[in-house]
């Protein structure tokens, strides 16, 4: 599929607020025009966003019902209560569970957690772990990255004198549950100034409201920052304001002192040698986290997050690293039965919106694949499966999105025919009755006909500012590093240069000659980029006819025998349209 570029521009008055920042901070233009994109157009704003500071983070008691929240937590400690901490079987989800538990588990000991069973159970609050609390006399439930929408539960809690406080960031109905505390930054009536916190977010705000009106030292809540990370990355949050500033942080406790559940994670994935980035934490880390819940019990993740005990907790993550091996497999076979769904039914293909269903598949990657549908097709995608042992023997569904797209509110538009939903503009899970399926699939789609945008169903690449080699240079990138951490919101700047050339030393590289090696110049100066174009072979004559090309890349540290240099890592390379013509003649028979 080819994409679509679209070069971002500044109107009038952000081009006045980039050049007054590129005076005021002595950097180059180029950097301040991909801050003021970021909504940073003062002076102060770029200090905070270059140095992000502790000190930037909110009061947590702005969050409406948190002095409430600390309370009853308070009451229960002074009361000697049974307290447990509940939460989703997610990254999102599990972090937050091990970081309160943790926590608390410093200063009171009767304290547990609970992962409901992702089959048995399903997503968010259960009558059967809501059963477990009252059978072992536990009278105060904290519940982490759910319960928003479990009315009937807390209900039912209640009735067994178990209070709720939830803890999520999950879009809201307009009735709450009847909880002691309901902590939601998305609550119409919470002024809490970040609406974007992760699940695990919230609980640290739950535990910094705490500590705070206990006078507990920072050092005891701090060093659990790097799960507040891994749960920003994971759960694909706005990289913005609060949630940058405990990014930052966590990124710096996952470098330097992460723990040990987390140590044997970074270990096993191979990552323990370099920087740990957001990246690494999305596609090494997360997955593995994941997995434990998707495959067996999202407990055992929980286990190892809050083990002390290192040959305990490498055992443990070896096992979730089997498990993830698993769901790596699962994922292929599933997605390739999707594929082929769609392949085989022209009427499938031709709409705007993507539902398939097997009651066989495994319910812990249909999340995996709906994202996989979605990238081939660049269209809403919802897969469905039989939850066989959930209340209710009930389909279950998880939906992505494209761009730009909000699926929470393609799905919010069938509520009348579903148990349940959640989620959030890009991804939301769904649970209903088998015999709604068909008309879910028929609604779902007239809703995605009737608002999706043309250009939201092609891909395309966002391209934040056009340089010339000579604006590459070792200051410009020193401070390009600084926009770290990057993430939704903040992703990392993608550039465009112009009409390059080879220098006449580009080759192929890669077991089957598939990759390009370019050693690249413009007509700004004679220096020599390096940049590396994956599966782009067919540019390679091209290349080396000396015909220009133009490119979209990302900027990259390249350390090799102990040099580092700037990398191009090229995105995608565009020519005149006759020489696309004899591209895509070179690149048919290649395949063929």
């Amino acid at each position: 599929m080819i994409n679509t570029w679209k070069i971002n521009t500044l109107t009038n008055a952000q081009e006045k607020q980039k050049n007054k920042l590129a005076e005021d901070l002595g950097i180059s233009p180029i950097l301040t025009q991909l801050l003021v994109q970021r909504g940073i157009t003062t002076f102060e704003d770029a200090k905070n966003f270059f140095r992000p500071q502790l000190s930037q983070l909110h009061d947590p008691f702005l969050m409406q019902d948190m002095d409430k929240a600390v309370d009853r937590l308070n009451q229960a400690l002074q009361q000697k209560e049974r307290i447990l901490i509940y939460g989703d079987y997610d990254v999102d989800g599990t972090t937050a569970v091990a970081l309160v538990y943790k926590f608390i588990k410093q200063f009171y000991a009767d304290v547990d957690f609970y992962l409901p069973d992702r089959y048995n159970e399903g997503y968010g609050i259960s009558y059967a772990g809501i059963d477990f609390a009252a059978n072992n006399n536990y009278s105060l439930i904290i519940a982490l990255d759910c319960g928003i929408k479990a009315i009937e539960r807390v209900s039912y809690a209640l009735e067994k004198g178990i209070d709720f406080i939830i803890c999520d960031h999950h879009t809201p109905d307009v009735v709450l549950p009847n909880a002691v505390a309901v902590l939601d930054a998305k609550r119409s009536d919470c002024n809490y100034p970040y609406k974007h916190l992760s699940g695990c977010g919230v609980g640290f705000k739950l535990m910094q409201a705490f500590a705070i009106n206990n006078g507990i030292e920072s050092l005891h809540l701090l060093p659990l920052l790097d799960l507040v990370a891994v749960s920003i990355a994971s759960d694909i949050v706005p990289i913005t304001g609060e949630n940058r500033v405990l990014a930052y942080f966590g990124l710096k406790q996952l470098n330097s002192n992460p723990s040990m559940g987390l140590k044997t994670i970074i270990d096993i994935s191979g990552i323990g040698e370099k920087e740990i980035t957001i990246s690494d934490i999305v596609f090494k880390i997360g997955p593995r986290i994941n997995a434990a819940g998707r495959i067996q019990q999202a407990k055992e993740a929980v286990e190892l997050l809050v083990s002390n005990e290192l040959e305990q907790a490498k055992r443990r993550c070896e096992e979730i690293d089997q498990h993830n091996q698993i769901r790596k497999d699962l994922d292929k076979s599933i997605t390739d039965d999707a594929f082929k769904m769609l392949d085989d039914n022209d009427a499938l293909k031709k709409k705007l919106s993507i539902v398939v269903y097997n009651p066989e598949w495994h319910k812990g990657v249909i999340g995996i694949v709906a994202s996989r549908l979605t990238e081939m097709y660049y269209r809403p995608a919802v897969v469905l499966t039989k939850n066989s042992g959930v209340e209710n023997n009930l389909v279950g569904g998880s939906a992505r999105s494209v761009p730009g797209f909000d699926i929470y509110k393609a799905i919010e538009s069938c509520r009348d025919i579903l148990e349940n939903f959640g989620g959030h503009m890009y991804a939301a899970g769904l649970a209903l009755k088998e015999e709604n399926v068909e008309e879910f699939t028929r609604r779902f789609d007239a809703f995605v006909t009737e608002n999706i945008l043309p250009e939201q169903m092609y891909p395309q690449i966002e391209i934040d500012a056009v340089l010339e080699f000579k604006d590459i240079t070792p200051k410009f990138f020193r401070v390009l590093k600084q926009f770290n951490p990057f993430g939704p919101d903040n992703m990392k700047p993608i550039f465009c240069s112009k009409r390059v050339f080879d220098y006449g030393t580009s080759r192929l590289v890669g077991k089957d000659q598939e990759h390009i090696k370019m050693e690249l110049l413009d007509k700004s100066c004679e220096n020599v980029m390096n940049g590396i174009a994956f599966r782009m072979f067919e540019f390679n004559d091209h290349l080396k006819a000396l015909n220009p090309l133009d490119i979209c890349y990302t900027l990259e540290e390249n350390n090799f025998n102990g040099n580092t240099s700037i990398q191009l890592l090229i995105k995608d390379i565009k020519v005149d349209e006759i020489a696309e013509l004899e591209l895509s003649k070179s690149k048919d028979n290649k395949a063929s």
